[in-house]
């Protein structure tokens, strides 16, 4: 009996069985498409960390003081001084893998315009800054170096503190701002980029010289921290080691001498964030793969009953040449023809599932194309391993006994 006659059987037996034949498939229809949704999920959630990151600068480097140990208790970071202004200069002096470098200082408090008024942190930098963080002024101009060797007041701000202290829509720009009692001029506005991936609002914030926060706001000599950046992702390493190497020698550590400082770097928090994503990922996909393995015990279960049916028909078959091979075959053909229709409904549910779960929850998807093809291949191996052993029972049935079953 050829492959041909072998397919033919096989798509009539489904046939005169329809609603059994689709409900047998829905168990594959379900898992394929939750596979293909719950993996969409699950690397749109990576892509979109991993843009966030891209923005905030993927070779960003972050500086802060460490910890010390006074009196048996460690001291928090905040409360050390081991950063100076000579760390930072020595950094920009001496460093072959850093392109930009900018000290830090914040304050949060209340930023005034009129009657308005709003929470908020003012962050003292560099004009560096804007380049390690990729901030761009959209309206007005970034104050110069001239500004920090001056502590001059003034200062860039965001889109949410413009809403907050211009909510008439007037141009920030030339206008003072009072922070904590503090008059700044405002000298330009910060192009919008709203919230991040944790929830953070990227625009509420205010740039100052970091000499006039030093000086004005807080009364401190130190940095509260440094920011820089590597001159390319690849070189983030080999900038950690020189800057490791200078805060050292600056700060006149021992070999067997713990850093004061704490060095953190993008790579770092990508790297987690990324295994923490593809974790979540897996986890998804395998409560998602239960279904299709409840599907393949669905078939299985159907593939018995058929084979009881049809025991008779099997053994005529038998009685008049067919061979066990070609009995296996034709029930083997059933099995995979439920497993691949349903794989393919369950691709074109599972796509367009995660299309609707992007419109509708505004999550970010994203829909690979081996995650389609894992699934096809999945169900179409499902097939085959549960249709196995039926189709091997029937093909083994002895045909005399199999005629005279009732």
């Amino acid at each position: 009996m050829n492959i041909a006659n072998l397919f033919k059987i096989a798509v009539r037996a489904l046939a005169n069985n329809k609603l059994r034949g689709f409900l047998t498939m829905l168990g594959i229809i379900i898992g394929v498409a939750s596979v293909i949704t719950m993996l969409a999920i699950g690397q749109g959630s990576k892509k979109s960390i991993q843009k966030e990151i891209s923005e905030m600068g993927s070779n960003m480097i972050m500086i802060q003081p460490g910890g010390d140990m006074r009196g048996g208790v460690r001291q928090s970071a905040e409360d050390m001084e081991t950063l100076k202004l000579e760390d930072y200069q020595n950094i920009v002096d001496e460093t072959r893998y850093v392109s930009y470098v900018s000290p830090s200082v914040n304050s949060s408090g209340q930023v005034i315009y009129g009657a308005n008024n709003a929470p908020t942190t003012i962050y003292g930098i560099s004009p560096d800054y804007m380049d390690i963080r990729r901030y761009k002024v959209e309206d007005g101009d970034m104050f110069t170096e001239q500004d920090i060797t001056t502590a001059a007041k003034v200062c860039v701000i965001g889109k949410t503190v413009v809403d907050n202290l211009f909510p008439d829509g007037e141009n920030p720009v030339g206008k003072v701002i009072r922070f904590q009692k503090l008059p700044f001029r405002v000298v330009g506005v910060l192009e919008s980029k709203g919230y991040n991936s944790m929830g953070m609002d990227q625009d509420d914030l205010i740039f100052a010289p970091y000499t006039t926060i030093q000086k004005k706001v807080l009364a401190i000599t130190h940095l509260q921290g440094i920011t820089c950046s590597a001159l390319e992702e690849r070189y983030t390493e080999q900038a950690i080691d020189e800057i490791s190497e200078i805060l050292r020698r600056n700060h006149k550590l021992k070999e067997n001498e713990e850093d004061d400082f704490t060095i953190r770097s993008q790579q770092e928090l990508s790297s987690m964030l990324t295994s923490t994503t593809d974790m979540m990922t897996v986890l998804l996909a395998a409560v998602a793969g239960i279904s299709l393995l409840v599907g393949g015990i669905g078939i299985m279960n159907i593939m018995y009953v058929s084979v009881t049916e049809r025991t008779r028909e099997i053994g005529l078959r038998m009685s008049i040449g067919a061979k066990g091979i070609d009995i296996l075959a034709q029930f083997l053909i059933e099995s995979i023809l439920i497993s691949v229709t349903g794989g393919l409904i369950g691709i074109i549910l599972g796509v367009g599932s995660a299309l609707v779960v992007n419109h509708v929850a505004h999550f970010p998807i994203f829909i690979q194309p081996w995650s389609v093809l894992l699934s096809f291949v999945v169900c179409t191996a499902t097939g085959i391993f549960f249709g196995w052993y039926p189709a091997k029972k029937a093909a083994q049935l002895d045909p005399i006994e199999a005629i005279r079953y009732e």
